[in-house]
């Protein structure tokens, strides 16, 4: 996960953008591949960290170390760190993160329609190849 240097023009870009548009500062906030899904895990409660890389396929131990301290960083989770042996860390959504709900159940559901217009207009695709490339038996 690269950081943009500060002195760079799309760091500048992203910063007035961000300051003049709620929208995009919202999802510059959760932009990326990780971030929704580390909130889709955490929606039903509080999970250690091994948890949560069992529940996101495909995560590295690094990318999830990294996305945790920026979500912390950004109060989308709180991390709490219970002084015991061994040391155990639960991760959970904060107040305001958890108002994301309903706009991540949303977004479930539109992604749920588009894949399935992308699998019709696939396989309509593929039967009019099928009619070209298919010799006609009469």
């Amino acid at each position: 996960m690269s950081k943009a240097k500060e002195s760079s023009v799309n760091f500048g870009n992203k910063q007035t953008l961000a300051a003049c548009c709620s929208v995009i500062y919202a999802t510059d906030l959760i932009s990326g591949q990780w971030i929704l899904a580390i909130c889709c895990a955490l929606v039903n409660g509080k999970l250690r960290f091994s948890e949560l890389k069992k529940s996101i396929p495909g995560i590295t131990e690094r990318m999830l170390t990294l996305h945790l301290r920026k979500m912390e960083a950004n109060k989308l989770i709180k991390r709490t760190v219970y002084a015991q042996v061994p040391p155990r860390v639960e991760y959970e959504l904060t107040e305001i993160t958890r108002e994301l709900d309903p706009i991540i159940n949303e977004l479930q559901a539109w992604g749920e329609r588009h894949k399935g217009m992308m699998k019709l207009k696939s396989g309509a695709y593929e039967q009019e190849i099928k009619k070209l490339v298919s010799p006609q038996i009469p």
